[in-house]
C-alpha cells in the first residue's frame, strides 16, 4: 500500500467515521477547498453538517485506487437521520448509498482536492421527499 493510500484510509476511518479533528489537521493541506472556505476547518464544516443530520453515519471503503498523486474511493454509506438535512426535517429514517470521493495530494502528502459525487436522489427517496417533476409549461407550480 502507497503512503497515499494510506492517508485516504486514514481521511475516510479517522475524519469521516472518527470525527478525529486532529486527523484532518494532519492530512488537509490550508488551501484544501471546503464548506464555505479552505484548509481543515472547512473540511471539516462539511462534515460536522452531515454529522448533525445523521449522527451514526459510517462510511465504508469498497474499492480504493491511487495513481501519482491522485486516490479514488468507492464508498458506501449509512446512518439515521436524527437532524435537519438540508431542508428536510428529522424522519427518523436510515438512509444507505454509495459514493466516489477523489483525492488530490501535494508533494508533501497532504490533500489539496476533495471532489465527491455521491446518490442524494437515493437519500431524498429513502427520507420520504417526493420530487415529482415539473409540468411542461407550468413554471411557478403554485401559480
Amino acid at each position: 500500500m502507497t503512503d497515499l493510500e494510506t492517508a485516504a484510509r486514514r481521511f475516510i476511518v479517522d475524519v469521516w467515521n472518527g470525527g478525529r479533528e486532529e486527523t484532518a489537521y494532519e492530512l488537509i493541506a490550508e488551501d484544501c477547498p471546503g464548506l464555505g472556505g479552505t484548509g481543515p476547518a472547512a473540511t471539516l464544516a462539511w462534515h460536522h453538517d452531515r454529522r448533525a443530520a445523521f449522527p451514526d453515519l459510517r462510511y465504508k471503503i469498497v474499492e480504493l485506487v491511487a495513481a501519482g498523486d491522485r486516490v479514488a474511493v468507492h464508498w458506501r454509506a449509512a446512518g439515521t437521520q436524527a437532524g435537519q438535512f438540508g431542508p428536510v426535517p428529522p424522519t427518523g429514517r436510515v438512509v444507505s448509498y454509495s459514493g466516489a470521493t477523489f483525492l488530490r495530494f501535494d508533494e508533501t502528502g497532504r490533500i489539496i482536492d476533495v471532489w465527491s459525487v455521491n446518490e442524494l436522489f437515493q437519500v431524498l427517496q429513502q427520507l420520504g421527499v417526493e420530487m415529482l417533476p415539473p409540468l411542461p409549461g407550468v413554471t411557478d407550480p403554485g401559480a
